[in-house]
């Protein structure tokens, strides 16, 4: 159930008033993906699906700007495990213009050029409820905010408050972390479930994640 304040009042507007038919209704789930959960895999199905879109496309990054995610493997890797994760859902799609691009990947470039190449397209930009509290620090976030329309999958307990305009879905708690896989691999533990199966196969294949330390 979409959930939407003060702060959304005009999106709402802009989405009955809208016709469907004039643009593709176009879904962006960026990140690091260091690697891929059946977290993301829930929160963008949901998100995605109460917002009626068209596809979801998954963008990997190439060089995350967020220190936290320092000890991001190859993008290279990065890219595979996305698509092991999303290979048996039809709704998802690979976008790779951050990783063809190189460099640090900043998301008001990545969605301009976007926006310039497919204006056939409406672009929102799905997250979760954790990444709309560091929105503030994002670059040219204002700038970003009127080119794509943020949704955000939210859970029990989580606020639905932001500075700026973000339409609010429910979604399952699915308590699962990228960090929290890596160091299940590190360990030796089973990361069933966590992952996809045909992802976790990669992921073992090429020993991946076994020398990282976050």
């Amino acid at each position: 159930m979409a959930m939407i304040g003060t702060s959304t009042t005009a999106l709402r507007h802009q989405l009955e008033l809208e016709p469907s038919e004039t643009k593709h209704r176009i879904g962006i789930f960026g990140g690091t993906f260091n690697p891929p959960h059946v977290g993301q895999l829930v929160l963008a199905e949901c998100v995605g699906k109460q917002l009626g879109l068209e596809k979801v496309y998954w963008m990997p990054n190439a060089q995350p700007v967020d220190a936290t995610h320092a000890s991001a493997i190859e993008p290279s890797y990065r890219m595979q495990l996305v698509h092991m994760a999303i290979l048996d859902n039809p709704f998802f799609e690979l976008e790779l213009l951050e990783i063809r691009n190189g460099g640090e990947s900043h998301t008001y470039q990545s969605m301009k050029e976007l926006v310039d190449t497919h204006p056939e397209n409406e672009y929102y930009f799905i997250m979760g409820a954790n990444t709309v509290r560091k929105l503030p620090t994002w670059h040219h976030i204002d700038e970003l905010s009127q080119i794509v329309t943020f949704a955000a999958g939210v859970h029990s307990g989580q606020e639905t408050t932001s500075d700026y305009p973000v339409l609010w879905f429910d979604v399952p708690n699915v308590s699962v972390s990228a960090s929290e896989v890596r160091t299940r691999i590190r360990m030796n533990q089973s990361i069933n479930y966590l992952v996809p199966e045909r992802e976790a196969l990669f992921i073992r294949e090429y020993d991946l994640y076994r020398g990282l330390y976050d």
